[in-house]
Order: C-alpha cells, then sequence, then structure tokens
C-alpha cells in the first residue's frame, strides 16, 4: 500500500508513519509543522518510501500517484493551543478534513479520519460508547477543538454515503508515550516534565477527575486494526483504566523517583469530570484490546523525556 499520512510530523502521526513503514508500505507524511517537528521524523528521512511534504492541508493538497490510503491525523490537539491556534484548529477540522476527503475520493483510496473522545464533550454516560450523542458546549473554550471533530466526522460520513468513499473513523481517548511535545499542556507530558525538573506538579481541580491513558504503540496497533477491517461506523480506541488526576500525578513521582511536591490550581472551564472509553466494539470488531499498563508506559515515556 501506499498511504498519505496527514499530521505525520506529530505525536501520534509520527509514531503511525513508523509503524506503517514497518509493515512493508509506503508513506507519504505531509504536515506543516505547526504543532508537528520535522526531528521527530528524523529516523524516517532517507528510508525506502517515505516521502516528507511541508504542507497545510487547509489548503489544496496534491499528491502524485497512487494513493491506497489517506490517514488524516492533521489537527492540534493539546489545550495549550486552544487558545494560542482557534482559527487553524477549525480551519483543519473542516477544510483540511474536506481537502483530505476529496484527495481520497480522487484516488479512489480508503479514508482514516482520527477523531476524539471530545466529541462526547462533558459526558453524562460512562464510560462512553459509540452510539453516545455526547455533551458538549458549543461556543466554549474547547469548542473550536470539539466541534471541528464533530464537523469532520459528519463530513467523513457524508462522503461515505454520497459519494460512496470507503471510511474508517476512530476516536481516540487520551494518549501517551514518545514524541509528546513537552509544552502540549496535557497531564502526562506536564507531570513527567515537571517531576523530572523537580518542580512542584500542577492538578487542576482537586484532582478527582477521571481520565483513560493509553500507551501510543497500543494506540497505533487499533488504528491499523481499524485501517484494515471492513468496520465504517466510528470506534473508540483508548484503555479503559480509570484513574483519577492525583493518581496519574503519584505515579509520575514513583517512576521518576521524584520529591516534587503536588500544587492545586482552579479548574478550566469545561474540563471533563469524567472520559472513559467503552471499548466493546472494537474488542468484538477489531479483536484489538490496549496492552501496556500505565505505570510501564509511563516509565518509558519518562526514560524519553530524560533524553
Amino acid at each position: 500500500m501506499r498511504v498519505v499520512v496527514t499530521g505525520g510530523a506529530g505525536f501520534l502521526g509520527s509514531h503511525l508513519c513508523r509503524a506503517v513503514l514497518a509493515r512493508g508500505d509506503d508513506v507519504v507524511a505531509i504536515d506543516n509543522l505547526v504543532t508537528g517537528s520535522k526531528r521527530n521524523l528524523d529516523d524516517l528521512f532517507g528510508q525506502p518510501g517515505f516521502v516528507f511534504q511541508h504542507h497545510d492541508v487547509s489548503n489544496h493538497v496534491h499528491v502524485p500517484g497512487p494513493v491506497d490510503a489517506v490517514m488524516h491525523l492533521a489537527s492540534p490537539a493539546s489545550p495549550a493551543d486552544f487558545a494560542r491556534i482557534p482559527i487553524q484548529i477549525l480551519k483543519v477540522g473542516s477544510l483540511g478534513t474536506h481537502n483530505a476527503l476529496g484527495l481520497a475520493k480522487d484516488k479512489g483510496a480508503r479514508f482514516f479520519l482520527a477523531s476524539t473522545s471530545e466529541v462526547y464533550g462533558d459526558p453524562l454516560v460512562h464510560p462512553q460508547p459509540e452510539t453516545y450523542w455526547g455533551n458538549v458546549n458549543p461556543i466554549g473554550p474547547r469548542s473550536m477543538y470539539d466541534e471541528a471533530k464533530r464537523f469532520a466526522e459528519a463530513m467523513t460520513m457524508a462522503y461515505h454515503r454520497h459519494h460512496r468513499l470507503d471510511v474508517r473513523i476512530v476516536r481516540i481517548f487520551n494518549t501517551f508515550g514518545e514524541y509528546m511535545r513537552a509544552d502540549d499542556g496535557r497531564s502526562v507530558s506536564n507531570f513527567l516534565v515537571q517531576a523530572i525538573e523537580g518542580k512542584p506538579l500542577s492538578v487542576y481541580g482537586d484532582g478527582s477527575q477521571t481520565r483513560s491513558f493509553c500507551y501510543v504503540e497500543d494506540e497505533i496497533r487499533g488504528f491499523l486494526a481499524l485501517l484494515d477491517s471492513d468496520y465504517v461506523g466510528p470506534v473508540n480506541i483508548g484503555n479503559p483504566d480509570e484513574y483519577t488526576i492525583l493518581e496519574l500525578a503519584k505515579t509520575a513521582l514513583e517512576v521518576t523517583g521524584s520529591r516534587s511536591d503536588i500544587e492545586f490550581h482552579p479548574l478550566p472551564q469545561d474540563d471533563p469530570k469524567q472520559r472513559r472509553p467503552d471499548i466493546t466494539l472494537a474488542r468484538e470488531v477489531l479483536g484489538w484490546e490496549p496492552i501496556v499498563d500505565l505505570r510501564t508506559g509511563l516509565a518509558r515515556t519518562a526514560a524519553w523525556f530524560r533524553k
């Protein structure tokens, strides 16, 4: 196969490029490098079958030659980006998705959309199955990301129904691992970097809000299982093990051996109180479930941050 990966220089995109190449497929990685970095792909440049295009997919996308799959991961996804570049996030979720779908349609390729658990908002159903429609504030401080992804899902299904495009949609829950940005504002990277540097760990609220954390190796394995499957509708790919943010902070201290204190700060507006995937569908349709536990994944990620 020849696979186009938009957002290929990002955290998840760079891991996906490696995994696709490792199984013998060719990769065209596209990234505008607003939040991604070519350093994430240093080991891939010069490898047979790998091509990089510096391009913003919010503008027309052209890829010469045949394409078998378009995997659309391009989008800033960190809370730190929501206030910094909200318009770009909305544009890549709308115009970028439209352009990536157009490329897939033109090439007769399978289209894979990286959506998010943020489409569930601050959920009133727990854990969240794919059938839950969500509880999202459409004008809140997280709305540019939430609504961009909800629109992207709607656009993807419109192309499937109207143009008969073969599509896949993954709803990604909290994912962590090597190649995360140290300054991306997510709890795992915040805690590990603060612990390694001996700074106080910043916990927002009282730390009782819960999340489920999936190690990147498991997440990418789920992506490829979904890409290769025949299932069209959205599928949750995440780790169903649920932890409070305070538990995560304490585990980060343990795996780093840090003596840092924990400091509490006001909870941001619209921060979900709980988030946990129902992965029944992924188990039944894809035969997928996560393998790497939180402590092991945190230790690997901490070692990478130390380097």
